[in-house]
């Protein structure tokens, strides 16, 4: 385990497990999956609860995403409309995003939760497409649940071996990342065929 990771949970423990998750999840690049892995993998060696490691995560990943929907809602499509061309965000792309979310949204959400990267952004575009809070809500929390739960899990039982826990973790959030590429590219294809 990296040494700032076991200082920061020598000093601060619960809360650093809570502001490392909520920061990631309200869209600032931080290693929440890490902490909670590390929070788990400390639990093991008897400094944490499991448990509490996981209400801690689950609370701060509800959180984190909330706040995230919150400026994606507010501010996020008017930046997007404004600068995305200049990314290569054009209105017609950002039209299909919508479309994509409308049809997709819910499942996105609940899935973004395992996928390293798309986890950190997920929140801020659900509410910048303009879905539902409530929808937003039900499916983020059954994510956080399972993440929470998940990670921290795998981190209390390989917590001798935090090698292992790193690339098992890195390999399985790459491999979802590049799964969600091709099925969005995939879907824009398939989407431009049908309105040529």
């Amino acid at each position: 385990m990296p040494q700032w990771l076991a200082d920061a949970f020598r000093t601060y423990g619960y809360a650093a497990v809570f502001v490392g998750v909520l920061l990631e999840n309200a869209g600032v690049p931080v290693p929440g999956e890490t902490i909670v892995l590390a929070g788990g993998a400390i639990a093991h060696a008897g400094q944490l609860s499991l448990v509490w490691v996981i209400v801690t995560a689950i609370v701060a990943a509800i959180t984190g995403d909330n706040v995230g929907f919150a400026i994606g809602r507010k501010g996020g499509r008017r930046i997007v409309e404004r600068f995305g061309v200049r990314i290569g965000i054009t209105p017609a792309r950002l039209h299909e995003f919508d479309r994509f979310f409308e049809k997709h949204g819910a499942k996105t959400v609940l899935v973004a939760r395992f996928i390293t990267g798309l986890r950190v952004f997920c929140a801020i575009l659900a509410g910048g497409s303009e879905m539902r809070w409530p929808t937003f809500l039900v499916f983020n929390a059954a994510g956080a649940i399972l993440w929470s739960t998940a990670v921290a899990t795998v981190g209390y039982f390989l917590g001798q071996s935090w090698e292992t826990i790193e690339r098992l973790i890195g390999s399985a959030g790459l491999a979802g990342l590049v799964v969600v590429a091709v099925l969005v590219a995939v879907w824009v294809v398939r989407s431009r065929r049908q309105t040529s």
